[in-house]
């Protein structure tokens, strides 16, 4: 067999010719074949030929004509402003809430007959409920989603506004500040880092979305030092109620009570957890420094803000011998407030966001011993709206630094708990401030501020400096 097999390897190839027919030779000699191509005809062959693998969404995307993605890209960007604008609503409000208790406190110590330490119980419950609802939210917002933590915390300032203005006993009464707290943390903690998770022009819109915050605390002082003057003055939350509702209604409308990553993408931006720890989002928080240092800044700025101008009419009243209208220069604070965010963004990026608010720590606390020491209604006013121009534009720069040096997985939560900290700071410090004031008199306001101011400024200095976020 093998001898076979032999002969016909050396003398096949060349005498096998002879056995075929002539036209069959023709072909051969005309027409090679490989040995290993099948024998398919060429219609066949054009049928089966493969092209490059190309992913579904990349086919997609090429199947889409300019049009067709110019006009994606435009409904994209209209959602993106819708969301935007819905999520500055709900600032408003929080900045209407804010704004509203320094023309009050006077009237509420009245109608309660309760001094500086009992009225600050209201702080006290709303501190409670700041950080109820700031550790709250780590757990809600992975379990519930974006969309319905968001309407929780709405409803929850919809049932304490119903009942502040029925004019409950004063138990009653600071309760509701606590219901209030919780909303209020829930709802700042995820929209403030869904606007951080907004990737073009974040710095402007930022800006923008805590001016919003200024504009309420500007507008609702107008509102509250009117209807502290009247028999009816719990009616103010009334109206308080009402934008409340409407903040409700808007969120359900707009997010439908989607989670983060489906709102996010609707405008274009996909959300990945890159995370590659075991631990969980809430122990990687925890165990993050510059979160707590951040946390730490924005307890005491907000802390200071509110403190300003929850006390500011109470100081000028009982220190200055400053008249009704006094409630007017809280709005000066918080009309400087929302300017100063605004009209200092180009200065912030001209230098640097970390100079920036050194020099504001610094210029503000100039400005804080000059209401001290310079006893003028006139000049403390203007004193005054000069250090909320200078506050202004610090909260923006803290948020948007904690979005360049966390990890972006834990940014929601992060932000979430930041601003929550910083929410009970704005309970917190007004107590303490409440409470020494009981004993000592409004005049240590000045004081307390300076010595605020300070903190902040060195735990700004200890923050980190680069942009080092592990995407």
């Amino acid at each position: 067999m093998l001898v076979i097999f032999e002969s016909w390897r050396i003398y096949g190839c060349t005498n096998y010719k002879a056995y075929l027919a002539p036209e069959a030779a023709s072909t051969c000699r005309t027409l090679p074949r490989s040995p290993c191509k099948l024998d398919l005809t060429e219609g066949f062959v054009d049928a089966i030929e493969l092209s490059p693998v190309t992913p579904v969404d990349k086919q997609n995307d090429d199947s889409e004509t300019p049009s067709v993605l110019l006009t994606k890209h435009r409904t994209q960007k209209t959602r993106e402003k819708i969301q935007f604008v819905t999520l500055c609503w709900f600032v408003y409000l929080e900045g209407w809430n804010d704004g509203s208790n320094g023309p009050l406190l006077p009237r509420i110590q009245t109608v309660y007959g309760v001094g500086y330490a009992v009225v600050s119980l209201i702080f006290v419950f709303a501190c409670v409920g700041f950080i109820t609802g700031a550790v709250s939210n780590v757990i809600l917002a992975e379990r519930l989603g974006f969309g319905k933590v968001m309407v929780l915390g709405s409803l929850c300032q919809v049932l304490a506004y119903c009942i502040e203005s029925s004019g409950p006993p004063f138990p009653v009464f600071i309760f509701a500040y606590f219901i209030n707290g919780i909303g209020l943390a829930l709802q700042n903690a995820n929209s403030v880092s869904y606007v951080a998770s907004i990737k073009e022009n974040a710095e402007v819109k930022m800006g923008l979305f805590m001016a919003v915050y200024g504009a309420g605390a500007l507008s609702s002082p107008l509102v509250a030092t009117q209807f502290s003057h009247l028999p009816r003055w719990n009616l103010h939350y009334l109206t308080s109620l009402g934008i409340a509702i409407t903040n409700t209604i808007a969120l359900i409308i707009v997010f439908r009570l989607k989670p983060q990553k489906e709102c996010l993408s609707e405008i274009g931006i996909v959300d990945v957890d890159n995370s590659t720890s075991e631990h969980s989002h809430l122990r990687q928080i925890f165990a993050n420094k510059d979160v707590h240092l951040l946390a730490a800044f924005a307890l005491l700025y907000v802390g200071a803000e509110v403190t300003v101008g929850g006390w500011i009419v109470t100081y000028i009243i009982d220190v200055r011998g400053g008249g009704s209208s006094s409630g007017y220069i809280s709005t000066g604070f918080f009309s400087g407030l929302m300017a100063g965010r605004v009209i200092l963004l180009w200065f912030n990026e001209k230098i640097g966001e970390r100079l920036a608010l050194f020099i504001y720590a610094v210029l503000a606390i100039i400005f804080e011993l000059i209401v001290w020491f310079v006893p003028s209604l006139v000049g403390d006013a203007v004193a005054v709206s000069i250090v909320g121009v200078l506050l202004g534009p610090m909260y923006p720069i803290v948020v948007n630094h904690a979005g360049r040096v966390l990890p972006r997985w834990l940014l929601t939560g992060a932000i979430g708990w930041i601003a929550g900290v910083g929410q009970a700071g704005s309970a917190l410090v007004p107590f303490i401030v409440g409470a020494i004031a009981q004993n000592s008199g409004m005049k240590i306001l000045q004081p307390v501020l300076i010595g605020i101011l300070g903190l902040m400024t060195a735990l700004w200095a200890l923050a980190s400096r680069g942009s080092r976020r592990p995407d």
